[in-house]
């Protein structure tokens, strides 16, 4: 049995009168691959982002999100970082006037500040997975291309070298020869150790890689269980699994 990874309780978020989140639960055991789906505006996004620790100005949280069995109550991103937890936002965030490799060295600064000169090393593992970085290590972030984009956000964020990689839409806008490439590879992080957390609207992929599945509906997480059961499960194939849906 594997130990538990993430323990989120009752987590609720309010942007003043306005509720994103309501009495969420969710739970994931190290090496596996947790998928929440969901309309848009269900409250995905500000699920991890509550598990970062990075709402938006003006967000307030209320639950507990336990992480490796240690609270992560009053923790601040960079610690959660350090704890081995990392986001892959919806947008990426990339800085585009730089290079593809300053943006990958960016990612290790948390590990490069407490002493851990292994950033030369973890480089190499993110090229192993992505060869297209590699290639276009001198390139301006900027000019790449939607697939590679997102590809150097997911690299960035492995120069942490995470235990817990969340990513928030990471199929979004990309042509479905990327979508495929990107899915394997999360399958192949996991393979390697990393857990993941991923939102995702593309419900069908999401559902075929991941071990367990969450759907949340306006803020609150209305089904649960075994991702292969919910692919057959007729609320789920009605909501998100429809012939020609391709969310």
């Amino acid at each position: 049995m594997s130990a538990r990874l993430l323990e989120v309780r009752d987590l609720s978020v309010t942007y003043g009168q306005v509720a994103a989140l309501t009495r969420a639960n969710l739970d994931m055991n190290a090496g596996s691959i947790v998928t929440v789906i969901g309309p848009n505006g269900a409250g995905k996004t500000t699920l991890l982002a509550a598990i970062m620790g990075a709402l938006p100005p003006g967000g307030a949280a209320r639950g507990t999100a336990r992480f490796s069995g240690a609270d992560l109550a009053n923790t601040p991103v960079e610690q959660r970082v350090a704890l081995g937890i990392t986001l892959v936002p919806e947008k990426r965030e990339l800085f585009g006037e730089m290079t593809v490799e300053d943006n990958l060295l960016l990612g290790a600064f948390q590990r490069y500040r407490s002493g851990r000169r292994d950033h030369a090393q973890t480089m190499q593992e993110v090229y192993a997975l992505f060869p297209r970085l590699q290639e276009r290590h001198a390139q301006l972030a900027g000019t790449l291309s939607g697939g590679e984009r997102q590809m150097l956000a997911i690299g960035r964020a492995l120069m942490a070298r995470p235990t817990l990689l969340m990513l928030d839409e990471p199929s979004l806008g990309l042509a479905p020869l990327i979508v495929r490439e990107i899915f394997h590879i999360i399958v192949e992080l996991r393979r390697r150790g990393v857990s993941v957390l991923l939102v995702e609207q593309n419900a069908r992929a999401a559902l075929q890689i991941a071990d367990h599945a969450y759907v949340l509906e306006t803020g609150e997480v209305v089904l649960d269980g075994l991702a292969a059961e919910l692919a057959h499960d007729p609320r789920v194939i009605e909501s998100y699994l429809g012939l020609g849906q391709s969310r």
